[in-house]
């Protein structure tokens, strides 16, 4: 039987078959990837197969099987360093949510997210959240990020869940796709998923003001079917063909997972365009004579926080002091 994970508890999978049934399923045994060394090998988005109940599995169905992935977005897990956590599989883009304040969103954390979502080809739409927050100073630092990133080649969007600002601008982005929603704690993913989806009635929560960070209200990842915008088309839809969002806890650190260094240039957008005019070809935009990258960061047409996040990349093992606030 085939189905596609659509919520991860942990211990538990919840898969909707291809029939429409949802089966609350486990992992049998040491289920592990090839080459993969993850502590959730099964991730929401996965194709699976799995094993109902009474065909010699007893009571619970159990997942025997994964399809090919198309791409996924992981990083490394927090607490053990050489493994990785994926946040999802199989998606169409990512919605990065981010926020000037309550809690403040660094750059790393932006440009490490975005990094990994272009080397498993992921586009990344950036949502500026708690826009109706900002005074003017901030609303400046706010439109400079947004043109900033604008300007390497990413679409961006400033939106205020608590109010409906610019949310419905963001519907027809989502039709007909499987959207990833991440970022910091408390940067009000909730509260974007219950304007977009009346009646998903998820938890949210305030923000500290000790610390100004965000508190966990999602504990688990979740696919959740986009159905209610159906009322935009003039045809009646599934919610698969509507798409889903996919829910997932927000993340106070992002590391990177598995990138050669050598890779990592192609990450970068604007990087990669300034490197091929580079004296030398393995060129690590470090301290190379006739470094075009180097001299572009000088001149101010790389942005020295880009450039800083590509150099925290290259340095994993300092990789603590780069963790964004969360």
């Amino acid at each position: 039987m085939r189905g596609l994970v659509v919520k991860n508890t942990g211990s538990w999978y919840t898969v909707r078959t291809d029939g429409g049934q949802l089966l609350d399923c486990k992992i049998k045994g040491r289920f592990r990837l090839h080459d993969i060394h993850s502590t959730n090998p099964v991730a929401v988005g996965d194709i699976v197969e799995i094993t109902p109940p009474g065909e010699g599995t007893g009571e619970v169905p159990f997942i025997t099987d994964i399809a090919d992935r198309r791409n996924y977005i992981i990083r490394k897990s927090q607490n053990l360093s050489k493994q990785s956590h994926i946040l999802a599989a199989n998606v169409d883009q990512a919605l990065l949510v981010v926020t000037v304040k309550c809690p403040q969103t660094s750059t790393t954390f932006i440009d490490r997210f975005l990094a990994s979502a272009e080397a498993y080809r992921v586009p990344v739409v950036i949502v500026f959240n708690k826009t109706d927050l900002l005074d003017s100073d901030e609303q400046h630092l706010q439109q400079m990020m947004v043109t900033l990133y604008e300007t390497v080649g990413y679409e961006c969007r400033q939106i205020s869940a608590a109010t409906g600002m610019g949310v419905d601008e963001l519907r027809p982005l989502l039709q007909g796709r499987i959207t990833l929603l991440s970022g910091n704690s408390g940067v009000g993913k909730s509260t974007l998923i219950n304007r977009l989806v009346p009646g998903a009635g998820l938890r949210t929560a305030e923000i500290s003001e000790a610390w100004e960070k965000g508190m966990h209200t999602t504990t688990f990842s979740e696919m959740i079917p986009l159905a209610q915008l159906s009322t935009l088309n003039s045809q009646p839809s599934t919610p698969t063909a509507m798409g889903y969002l996919i829910d997932t806890p927000g993340v106070k650190g992002f590391g990177s997972f598995d990138m050669k260094p050598e890779e990592l240039t192609s990450y970068f957008r604007e990087i990669y365009r300034t490197s091929a005019d580079c004296r030398f070809s393995n060129c690590t935009h470090t301290h190379e004579p006739g470094c075009a990258v180097l001299k572009a960061v000088e001149e101010h047409t790389i942005a020295l926080s880009r450039y800083e996040s590509y150099l925290s990349m290259l340095n994993e093992k300092d990789e603590g002091k780069y963790r964004g606030k969360g």
